[in-house]
């Protein structure tokens, strides 16, 4: 099994900051893709960043420039470096761990971010 652990969501005005982490535990691997989607009510979640075993980062269009995504390998953890937030940010954020070996996605629990204008 894997537990995916995330923290450091919110409530931030626009333009601020927030960093969000995910900490995997259990059947994993230091290498294994992991990445953040976005949920708002509603609606189907939505690729936000991914970064791949070898530190490969893929963006949405709406955050290229503004978020980075990055991985501590040692800490098997994940983080989402959130910058010049804005409302339309504001979402549950969703942090996933792909076992490809398993064909199989863990997800995280949700984080709320909320980006007030």
């Amino acid at each position: 099994q894997v537990q995916l652990v995330e923290s450091g969501g919110g409530l931030v005005q626009a333009g601020g900051s927030l960093r969000l982490s995910c900490a995997a535990s259990g059947s994993i691997f230091s290498f294994n893709p992991m990445g953040w989607y976005c949920q708002t009510a509603g609606k189907q979640r939505e690729l936000v960043a991914a970064i791949s075993s070898g530190g490969r980062t893929n963006y949405a269009d709406s955050v290229k420039g503004r978020f980075t995504i990055s991985r501590d390998n040692a800490k098997n953890t994940v983080y989402l470096q959130m910058n010049s937030l804005k409302p339309e940010d504001t979402c549950v954020y969703y942090c996933y761990l792909d076992r490809i070996d398993w064909n199989r996605r863990y997800w995280g629990q949700g984080t709320q971010v909320t980006v007030s204008s």
